[in-house]
C-alpha cells in the first residue's frame, strides 16, 4: 500500500546550495525542504519570501519536498 503524505504550505525563509530550501510553515515550524522533479525539470525558480505547497512524509516531519510554488 502507497504511503500516504501530508500537505502543507508555508513560506520559504532561506535558500542553501543544492536545490535546499528553510521553509517555515504556518504553525512557525521550520522544515528542510528540496524541490521536486517536475520543478526542476521545468526551470521554476524559488526566492525567499515564495510562498509554496509541499508534500511531507508522516514518518519524518523535519523534511519536505515543494510540489508548487503559490503566488
Amino acid at each position: 500500500m502507497k504511503e500516504e503524505h501530508i500537505e502543507v504550505e508555508g513560506r520559504v525563509t532561506l535558500v542553501l546550495p543544492g536545490t535546499m530550501f528553510r521553509v517555515e510553515l504556518d504553525n512557525k515550524h521550520l522544515v528542510l525542504a528540496t524541490i521536486c522533479g517536475k520543478m526542476r525539470k521545468r526551470w521554476v525558480r524559488l526566492t525567499v519570501g515564495d510562498r509554496v505547497k509541499m508534500e511531507m512524509s508522516p514518518y519524518d516531519l523535519n523534511k519536505a519536498r515543494i510540489t508548487w510554488r503559490l503566488r
